[in-house]
């Protein structure tokens, strides 16, 4: 039991990461939109569509930060150090986002919180993907601690892994608001749409290139046989779901175009746990390496377990309460 346990950890923080990146990346994207509104009346509708879920959405980064403080400290205590920086980035960023989107509603005059909107969903997002590039080329530990220096996450391929989730997020919102909004943004969305998903395609297909070729241990489980039979698939099944996005775009579907943005995300993000499993510190601390004691990690892991269907119901019965679209005029107040 006590082997398996950091797998089942891993397994709750995997899907606290991948629940947080879908459920908060529409609604940062819908922020890095904002700039592309007509006017104060159009961005009331965009906040309208987000404003039942955005604040808890982000219970998933608290699960995944929690559990990570938990479960695998010799983990926390190396990454933390790594990526304070960025990490206090993305949490200002967060806070700003938050402070901005309830000034607003009281606000009257939207314009500056609005701006502070999109600085804070922008930031936010380039935060994370400058966390996620650094942990993809690898952390300096040496004697089980951080041997680097505050600013090796400042690479090229962190800041492209930066924009990239930018470009994500703004998939997300886009075909979000296709989903949610009628009307002038509705059409444009659409349009914006298209654009995001060419983008997110081509730094889909840099950081794909550029890992192996940057990293033996990435192109060695990727290209050598027999896993490239087992692989495969991937790469294919991530062509396809891309064609299906913009067939759904093109033929102005509503809810297929976010469905296929989801699964965009959850294939790169499944890519990357293949390239870097069982490494929670690429490329030297695995999940056995940094796990805590079994009896913290079974004392967390019965908590946990009895409150995430509570989690888990309540965000269903958001969803379902405020289903449907946000027309045009109405506002969040």
């Amino acid at each position: 039991m006590e082997w398996y346990l950091p797998l089942i950890w891993a397994g709750v923080i995997g899907v606290a990461v991948a629940m947080y990146v879908v459920m908060d990346g529409f609604d940062l994207g819908i922020g890095i939109l904002f700039p592309f509104a007509r006017n104060e009346t159009e961005r009331d509708q965009m906040m309208r569509s987000i404003a039942p879920f955005w604040d808890g959405n982000e219970t998933w980064l608290v699960l995944g930060g929690a559990g990570l403080f938990v479960a695998f400290p010799r983990a926390y205590a190396v990454i933390m150090p790594a990526f304070y920086l960025p990490v206090i980035v993305m949490l200002v960023a967060l806070v700003f986002r938050g402070v901005a989107f309830e000034f607003r509603i009281v606000s009257h005059s939207k314009s500056g919180w609005s701006w502070a909107f999109v600085v804070g969903s922008t930031l936010a997002a380039f935060a994370q993907g400058v966390i996620l590039g650094g942990m993809i080329q690898g952390i300096k530990v040496e004697n089980g601690a951080y041997a680097g220096g505050p600013y090796d996450w400042a690479t090229p391929f962190g800041l492209l892994c930066g924009l990239a989730l930018i470009a994500g997020y703004g998939l997300l919102g886009a075909t979000w608001l296709v989903m949610k909004t009628e009307g002038a943004i509705a059409v444009r969305a659409r349009r914006q749409s298209k654009v995001f998903l060419v983008a997110v395609l081509v730094f889909m297909a840099a950081v794909s290139l550029w890992t192996p070729l940057a990293e033996a241990r990435i192109a060695e489980r990727w290209f050598s046989l027999p896993n490239f039979y087992y692989l495969w698939p991937v790469p294919s099944v991530t062509a396809l779901v891309a064609l299906g996005c913009w067939y759904g775009i093109k033929k102005e579907r509503d809810a297929p175009p976010f469905l296929a943005a989801i699964a965009l995300f959850m294939l790169g993000y499944l890519g990357l746990v293949i390239s870097n499993f069982p490494y929670l510190v690429p490329p030297t601390l695995t999940v056995w390496d940094t796990a805590a004691a079994p009896s913290s990690q079974i004392f967390m892991l019965v908590g946990t377990l009895l409150l995430l269907p509570f989690v888990l119901g309540y965000i269903v019965l958001v969803y379902w309460l405020f289903r449907g679209k946000v027309r045009e005029g109405e506002s969040y107040h």
